[in-house]
């Protein structure tokens, strides 16, 4: 009898906790299959009629044990009978915490959003259109929103801080990209891969965790919009002389646009070129002689800076010749009662009063900050029909971001040695580098210095300058120029 009520208190021993478990508990909600649309369009691309097949949708991302982790949206475009082994384009923005939305809508999609150039975009409706310039003429294309941004996001109870650092988003790019090679069947396709901003440090991480990975993804192109790949340059601290010397370009391209050049050269490029002498030669020397530069050279040095700058030299002297940005956004127009913008210098803005030492704000985002989110949701809502409840979220909070790459905790990200590494080894890799005169927010004498240094393979890196700024498709001729430039680049490397 004792033995009896011994297993019977051992059995309602085990059975009570599930039990209440199942009453105050729930088990984990089940994962819902991949949320996907396929919509069949045509179009005219690079003068090219064609038809093609839009998939918006879901890509699940799997632990080592098979279990769902989270689920990438990406918006894939391909060509209807294409010929065999035809390139394809993985895109994808920056932040990190962007979706891909300003590339798709604004560059490389079937249709664009069409905004006012350098001004601010006001209110819906806004005019949503085909775009003549997408490179699906040229190559399949796919937008891909990582985890925290777009529509993706983690799965079940894994932490979506888990994605959010440079190797982690890196890997999980990687990830995706492999599994869309899977199920389309293109892995002997010529391979492109891009983005904008951080989308650029994420290119050269990915194409380093591809070609370090387990399937050895060897790209054909990594192309680089708006490109920074060592952080350390921009990094607004004491002591760090090389931020001074890579804006000062910056300042003059965006001095000359607004007319404070005595003397205006006819040409951005010959005043850039001009600049960026001046600033890698006699500027640089004098700063590195911190204390010990003599009041003649200083004098000298500071007229000169004046010159590139528009800014007086009473106001460089307070400075201490060393002028950070956005001080340079407030000062150059003050006299105007203007600010300037950070993504595009040629944006200006008007702050609550003209006295402080900064922007209100950057007018340069606020002017295009809408018609984009109102865009990319009308048209894959819309057009394509894909039923969410989930927000796009165009820019994400996804922090804190890790930005270690096994340097140290406080080391500043470098990705373009492992990209130099990739080059290295993949004698068929190209990169192809698009920059903005008048963009702030990644100058291009940075994005050209982070590539001039020892071990980056010589002659396999083309540079291509824009007259705007971060976004250039901002601008018509240069949303055309970006294009062809790029269709030109993809055919020579296929």
């Amino acid at each position: 009898m004792l033995r009896f009520v011994s297993m019977l208190a051992l059995a309602t021993a085990l059975a009570l906790p599930v039990a209440a478990q199942t009453a105050d508990k729930p088990a984990e909600a089940a994962i819902p299959a991949p949320n996907r649309v396929v919509a069949k369009r045509a179009g005219t691309f690079g003068g090219i009629k064609m038809n093609y097949t839009a998939i918006a949708g879901e890509t699940y991302l799997a632990d080592k044990d098979g279990k769902p982790t989270a689920a990438i949206f990406a918006t894939t475009y391909l060509k209807d009978n294409p010929e065999p082994n035809r390139p394809v384009f993985f895109i994808f923005n920056g932040g990190p915490g962007s979706g891909s939305l300003w590339l798709h809508m604004g560059a490389f999609g079937p249709k664009r959003v069409n905004i006012p150039d350098a001004k601010d975009d006001g209110a819906a409706p806004y005019d949503i259109s085909d775009n003549p310039e997408s490179l699906l003429d040229v190559a399949d294309l796919v937008f891909i929103d990582p985890v925290g941004t777009g529509w993706s996001h983690a799965l079940g109870k894994t932490d979506p801080k888990s994605f959010w650092g440079v190797r982690a988003d890196a890997e999980s790019i990687a990830q995706f990209i492999r599994l869309w090679l899977n199920e389309h069947n293109r892995w002997n396709a010529p391979k492109f891969l891009g983005g904008e901003s951080y989308g650029t440090t994420r290119s050269a991480a990915v194409a380093h965790e591809l070609n370090k990975g387990y399937n050895d993804v060897a790209l054909n192109g990594v192309i680089l919009i708006s490109a920074i790949l060592d952080f350390s340059l921009e990094a607004e601290d004491e002591g760090n002389e090389l931020q001074y010397m890579g804006l000062v370009a910056s300042y003059a391209t965006a001095a000359w646009y607004h007319d404070k050049v005595a003397g205006k050269p006819a040409t951005v490029e010959a005043w850039a070129a001009e600049a960026r002498a001046f600033a890698s030669g006699p500027y640089i020397a004098a700063l590195l002689k911190g204390n010990s530069l003599p009041a003649d050279e200083r004098a000298a040095v500071r007229k000169q800076l004046a010159r590139f700058t528009g800014l007086s030299e009473t106001y460089l002297e307070q400075a201490n010749l060393r002028v950070t940005p956005g001080r340079f956004y407030k000062e150059l127009l003050r006299d105007r009662g203007l600010t300037i913008g950070r993504l595009d210098a040629r944006y200006t803005g008007k702050d609550y009063d003209n006295a402080g030492e900064g922007p209100d704000n950057d007018p340069s985002f606020y002017g295009i900050d809408a018609s984009y989110p109102a865009a990319v949701n009308a048209y894959l809502r819309g057009d394509l029909g894909y039923k969410t409840d989930r927000s796009y979220v165009s820019i994400g909070g996804v922090g804190p971001w890790d930005w270690r790459l096994g340097q140290g905790r406080d080391a500043y990200v470098n990705v373009a040695p492992g990209l130099a590494r990739t080059l290295r080894e993949n004698s068929r890799l190209h990169v192809w580098v698009g920059q903005g005169w008048y963009d702030f927010a990644t100058p291009f004498h940075f994005a050209e210095y982070s590539m001039n240094r020892p071990g980056w393979p010589a002659g396999r890196t083309e540079f291509h300058y824009y007259d705007a700024g971060h976004m250039m498709y901002v601008r018509q001729q240069d949303r055309k120029k970006l294009s062809d430039d790029l269709r030109d680049f993809i055919r020579r490397q296929k």
